[in-house]
């Protein structure tokens, strides 16, 4: 009996080693659990940028995402066109990242802007543990991941380059609810996968989880599953070295899973996105100030070129120069969606200058030449983003802070979801149907409504609230479209058949009823004879 009772205890023993080393390498300490420095770095600036963005008002963007969500909240199954009383049939803003938001406002009952808001934390998290994973492929030094989060959101520019999908601090406070900062996460996490199965090969299952992965990303934010897919192709080429039947194969699996998830998708085609012109005129201004907006990142290029003489298929050095040939050609082609692709592009350079400062020291003059450089890289760049976290306040200097656009609340409390507003205003038709109102025109291009039906629909708005409109003009464009509702500046009149219920508090725009059979009669003063303060 005595020779059999250690059996237990060498069991229990093996298990807590495990045990042990499954939480050394979780909290990256190689003899005890210290925690390494990106978990206490990145942690900390997810609790500053998830607080920054949470206290960002609605604008730009926002309200379109938030009126997917009510769009689902409505009809998981079949929602309707997100901005206006149409069908959605095709509606590429219907992904699966925005369906289970949608799910979770059915669930929950949040509203569509109350889920978008929630969801920049969540988007943090997976950007941040997708950065940690792709820079750990790229090296073993515990502080790279640090340095590469500190160059990622600051050496940009010293004009500051606002847009989904833009990683800038500034941008990416204002942006991080929305679907291209998931989707960018996800293709972080997608590069640390396909880095491991490059050079370490896997099972059938680990390639077609890639492949799904790569789908995912297509399906959630297809201009940036571009830089995405282009990533993961640079990291096969450069990471793999044998080239045999069975490799050849599980690459091809991966490819076709990818395929099989975007076709299976429901709710919309994304190849239907293919060679779509239709958004490329608001791009175009994506390939203006580039060297203002971008030149700090360039700081990055000699530590790419020494990645690239030490290793001629260096993956970061690759992905760049493929990324910058796709950019050309969104240039030269016409094609400016292409440019949204700019912010990914700076990756490499950002991911390569903090590899190279990651080294230990003794550091050769060239490397500290770099350090320096990037130190006053991101000195000069958090002057142009250091308002995304630092509040008016206890501002010292005057950063500039994140757009302040009015907010619509004080409207869509008087509208019932799914009534149709008329409104040529800039902000309140981008902000208004996130509270759940539909608009007359959409003011974005969607796949779901034909580009001739919407520039139709604009000249009806156009033609209703010209000044020479007759009463029988506007009655047929309120019969048509259904009309219940106008938005209105403080300069444009009211015609005498709506009646006036509120002014904003902010702007002092004007909400006015229109009945459903509007009598005739003349314009008078959008404000009429109350004031605001008896609305």
């Amino acid at each position: 009996m005595s020779t059999t009772a250690p059996a237990p205890a060498r069991t229990e023993n093996r298990h807590y080693a495990r045990v042990v080393r499954g939480a050394t390498a979780v909290f990256g300490g190689r003899r005890s659990l210290r925690p390494s420095p990106y978990l206490v770095y990145g942690t900390l600036f997810w609790v500053l940028v998830s607080a920054a963005a949470w206290r960002v008002p609605i604008c730009c963007d926002f309200g379109q995402h938030a009126a997917v969500v009510e769009r689902l909240k409505t009809d998981l199954l079949d929602p309707a066109h997100p901005t206006s009383a149409l069908p959605g049939d095709g509606s590429a803003y219907y992904s699966p990242y925005a369906v289970v938001q949608g799910a979770f406002a059915q669930l929950t009952g949040l509203a569509g802007w109350q889920v978008v808001k929630l969801s920049g934390a969540v988007n943090l998290v997976v950007l941040l543990t997708g950065l940690n994973r792709a820079v750990k492929t790229l090296t073993t030094r515990a502080w790279a991941p640090v340095l590469a989060l500190v160059l990622m959101v600051l050496l940009w520019g010293t004009r500051m380059a606002w847009w989904s999908g833009y990683l800038g601090l500034m941008s990416l406070t204002g942006h991080l609810p929305f679907p291209s900062t998931f989707g960018i996460g996800l293709a972080f996490w997608a590069w640390a996968l396909t880095a491991r199965l490059a050079r370490s090969g896997g099972s059938p299952r680990a390639y077609a989880g890639l492949g799904a992965l790569c789908g995912l990303v297509l399906l959630v934010h297809p201009i940036s599953a571009v830089a995405a897919l282009i990533g993961v192709l640079a990291f096969v080429v450069g990471g793999r070295r044998d080239w045999h039947a069975r490799v050849v194969g599980c690459w091809a699996l991966a490819g076709a899973v990818a395929i099989l998830v975007a076709l299976v998708w429901p709710y919309y085609s994304v190849f239907s996105l293919v060679g779509d012109q239709s958004v490329d005129g608001i791009h175009e201004q994506l390939y203006s100030e580039m060297e203002a907006r971008f030149w700090l990142a360039l700081i990055g290029l000699p530590a790419l070129w020494l990645r690239w003489q030490r290793n001629r298929r260096d993956p970061l050095a690759l992905m760049f120069a493929a990324e910058v040939l796709v950019i050309a050609y969104g240039w030269f082609s016409g094609h400016y969606t292409y440019g949204r692709i700019l912010g990914l592009t700076l990756v490499p350079l950002q991911f390569a200058l903090a590899v190279e400062l990651a080294e230990p020291r003794p550091w050769p003059a060239s490397r500290r030449f770099l350090a320096q450089a990037a130190a006053v890289g991101t000195a000069l760049g958090f002057l142009v983003h250091g308002g995304a976290v630092v509040p008016r306040s206890v501002d010292p200097i005057g950063f500039d802070q994140p757009p302040r656009w009015p907010q619509y609340a004080w409207a869509a409390r008087r509208i019932a979801p799914g009534e149709v507003v008329l409104t040529d205003g800039y902000r309140p038709s981008r902000s208004l149907p996130g509270y759940g109102p539909n608009l007359v025109a959409p003011a974005w291009p969607d796949a779901s409504l034909p580009e001739p039906e919407r520039a139709r629909r604009q000249d009806a708005v156009h033609r209703y609230l010209a000044e020479d409109s007759t009463p029988a003009e506007r009655a047929a464009i309120v019969r048509e479209y259904d009309v219940r509702w106008l938005l209105l500046s403080p300069d444009q009149n009211a015609p005498r058949e709506a009646v006036v219920v509120a002014w904003g508090p902010e702007t002092g725009e004007v909400l006015a009823r229109v009945p459903g059979d509007p009598s005739p009669g003349k314009s008078s003063p959008a404000r009429g004879k109350s004031s605001p303060s008896g609305a």
